[in-house]
This record gives C-alpha cells, structure tokens and sequence, in this order.
C-alpha cells in the first residue's frame, strides 16, 4: 500500500538511526516500527504490583527499615511487661 505519512522530527531521526544501525530501506525500518509498535499495543499490560503493608505499632523510636532491630525491642517490651506483671 502506498501512502504519503508526514512524521514527526524526532520520529524520522529514530527510524534514520535504525537504518543506519540495522542496514536496512526506509520502508523497511517503518513497517519493523510500526509492526512492533502496534503487536506491543495489543498485548494484554500487566497489573501493577502493590506492596502490601502491616502496622507493627512501632512509633517513631523504631527503624523500620532494620526488622531485627525492632523485633528485639519488641521482645524487649515484652519482657519487661512481664517482669512488671510478676511472671
């Protein structure tokens, strides 16, 4: 099919570079981009992962960013608890 495109600046810059670089025509690098510019647009996008969290209870005394550190005060909270209540 023949047809008259006008493009972009950039876009003629990039699809240059590809000749160049692969050693192919113009219309070969065209339909290369366009063929995986429109196969990628039909593929299904992923779901985007969401971290999810808890709430420890820590305030802002504890490093959440070092788990050891706050499960060993937390142990320490609990002891003393304990030696509070008498067990």
């Amino acid at each position: 099919m023949r047809t008259t495109v006008t493009l972009d600046p950039d876009v003629e810059r990039l699809l240059r570079d590809a000749m160049r670089e692969r050693g192919i025509s113009f219309k070969q690098a065209l339909n290369q981009a366009a063929r995986d510019g429109l196969v990628r647009a039909r593929q299904p996008r992923t779901k985007r992962f969401v971290q999810k969290t808890h709430s420890f209870g820590a305030g802002s005394e504890f490093n959440l960013d070092k788990a050891l550190a706050l499960a060993d005060a937390m142990e320490d909270e609990e002891r003393i608890r304990k030696m509070q209540l008498g067990r």
